[in-house]
């Protein structure tokens, strides 16, 4: 029940944070985890690649819009009063 709310923390932990000691803890953390119960950390990272890869999605999705957004502005000479 516990690990699929706290893995997305558990990789952010992994990938960027600044305490080494938080860092190794997570790994541990993380290790006992898996070998617990394997087939749900495959799951929960599944479903955490899934929202990753949609975020960026919208992300990029944001981007093109602005950037429509600024190309139609400075089609009509407001280009000043759009910010991105």
């Amino acid at each position: 029940m516990i690990l699929p709310i706290i893995f997305e923390a558990f990789e952010k932990n992994i990938s960027s944070h600044w305490n080494q000691a938080v860092h190794g803890l997570t790994v541990n953390v993380r290790k006992m985890f898996l070998e617990m119960d394997a087939e749900l950390y495959e799951e929960c990272q599944r479903q955490h690649a899934e929202k990753e890869a949609k975020a960026k999605d919208l992300v990029e999705l944001r981007e093109r819009n602005w950037k429509r957004l600024a190309d139609a502005a400075a089609q009509n000479g407001v280009e000043d009063m759009v910010t991105t």
